[in-house]
């Protein structure tokens, strides 16, 4: 029984939905989700006490689940008189506080500030299939009236795929009436990512938009991402840059569902990023395997690559990557570079912050719950420390560092970091000095880079003043 629309314009259709209902017959429908995959998003902005309208209900159960958790003061509307009349016959000696109502929601017959919450699941997204002048008009009737049966302080909450047309429309809209804008992604668990494997998934997205009091010549805009469930939201600066950010997470999820189908996909890498400042925190290849052989325990592995050694031919090339990953012998390893810059307090702490993420990264066939290995060389994360940052006018911003390298020995380098994968100079350092003295040091003696030439040679200036702490620093280096 095929009971999608010859066009996505019936969507909007009354006589579609009434005959979708009649042929579904009682079996529950749900758009983007059960009540057990958006309840962490739903109760994190929902408060049980709230009046909640549910406009397009449908025959999902989402409302029955949310009034059999402790949310009773329900109101659902559909177009549908068929679905209206089923739900009310199956919920009302069941819920007797939960109420269900035939309503156009472009024209709703609620008094003005009605509710706290208007939930929407996938309403949005089946009435805005396109662009078309008739549909916009449709689309800004229906915002128009949820806005106005929403109290201050009241809240959207519409569960969409986000596409581009539809988040820029709703972002658009509730902006330009000057209400905070927040979207957060809903999660998956890992159970579902990999029960997935052999389906294309879209994210599912929450946008949560927060009426606040109009304030007269106020141009005050507030947009906000939320990447992960519990996560911090992240301030954005435009609704353009926000449009962007939920761009990088479909891509993401393209990617992920890519992997989860299929091996072989060539040259895979990503980036991870701090959730509070943005910045690359950890950098992520994909290297299959096609010559080791399958078993149960090495379909997926995780290689942390010391700090310093992301360099390194092993770790820094293609070739390098592919031959690690045949002597690990996995069928997939993800390699791990982290990034300077960033705070790392060992391999348990690195391993608890990646584990959710890299097992959406999992192959196909891969056992539910088994454990995924972190690897190392020699079971630690390594050691850099940046000695100086600073920019050449004729090679851009560079570093120095000391690491530690695979014989416990420290070396000095100079990178430039528009090619950070190369190493311009190394020295190997004599001594064993405190990183923290020796920083001190060269501060009392008055050490700073002054020059730097094509030959990627390093002028030092030696203050007067500082003499005698060089002096004493070239006695200690000669003992």
């Amino acid at each position: 029984m095929n009971l999608l629309p010859k066009s996505s314009k019936e969507f909007g259709s009354v006589e579609y939905w009434e005959k979708f209902f009649q042929l579904r017959g009682k079996k529950a429908f749900e758009w983007y989700g059960t009540y057990l995959e958006l309840c962490g998003v739903l109760h994190k902005y929902i408060k049980p006490r709230e009046k909640v309208l549910v406009i397009g209900c449908g025959n999902s159960e989402l409302s029955e689940q949310l009034y059999d958790v402790g949310y009773q003061d329900i109101v659902n509307i559909d177009i549908s008189e068929a679905v209206i009349k089923q739900m009310r016959e199956h919920n009302a000696s069941r819920r007797p506080h939960m109420s269900f109502l035939k309503m156009d929601m472009m024209q709703m017959e609620f008094p003005d500030a009605s509710f706290q919450v208007v939930l929407d699941k996938g309403t949005l997204d089946a009435v805005l299939t396109d662009e078309e002048e008739k549909t916009l008009q449709q689309v800004d009737r229906m915002l128009a009236e949820v806005g106005r049966v929403l109290q201050v302080g009241g809240r959207y909450l519409c569960i969409s795929l986000a596409q581009a047309h539809v988040l820029k429309k709703a972002v658009g809209h509730f902006a330009g009436e000057g209400w905070m804008v927040r979207v957060h992604q809903v999660a998956n668990s890992q159970d579902q990512v990999l029960e997935a494997e052999h389906r294309f998934s879209l994210p599912v997205f929450a946008f949560i938009m927060t009426k606040f009091r109009p304030v007269p010549g106020s141009a005050l805009q507030i947009f906000e991402l939320c990447a992960q469930e519990q996560g911090k939201p992240v301030r954005l600066e435009s609704a353009e840059r926000l449009a962007e950010a939920v761009l990088e997470r479909q891509q993401y999820a393209w990617l992920c569902s890519q992997l989860r189908r299929k091996a072989g996909l060539g040259s895979v890498s990503l980036d991870l990023c701090d959730g509070d400042t943005g910045e690359p925190r950890y950098t992520l290849h994909v290297v299959d395997s096609s010559t080791v052989k399958p078993s149960r325990d090495n379909h997926f592995a995780i290689f942390i690559i010391p700090q310093g050694r992301e360099t390194e031919w092993l770790f820094g090339m293609e070739e390098g990557r592919k031959q690690l990953a045949a002597s690990a012998g996995f069928r997939r390893l993800v390699t791990v570079a982290l990034h300077r810059g960033q705070q790392y307090e060992g391999m348990d702490s690195i391993q608890a912050e990646l584990s959710a993420r890299v097992m959406e990264l999992a192959p196909a066939g891969m056992p539910a719950q088994q454990q995924v290995p972190f690897l190392s060389v020699g079971g630690d994360i390594g050691i850099r420390t940046v000695q100086h940052r600073d920019c050449s006018p004729m090679s851009g911003d560079f570093v120095v560092e000391d690491v530690q390298g695979d014989d416990k020995h420290f070396f000095r380098r100079l990178i430039f970091l528009n090619n950070r994968n190369v190493v311009q100079s190394e020295a190997r350092l004599l001594k064993d000095v405190s990183h923290r003295d020796l920083a001190v040091k060269w501060q009392e003696a008055g050490w700073w880079l002054t020059n730097l030439i094509p030959s990627h040679s390093l002028y030092l200036t030696v203050c007067p003043s500082g003499r005698a702490a060089w002096e004493e620093l070239e006695r200690e280096f000669r003992t």
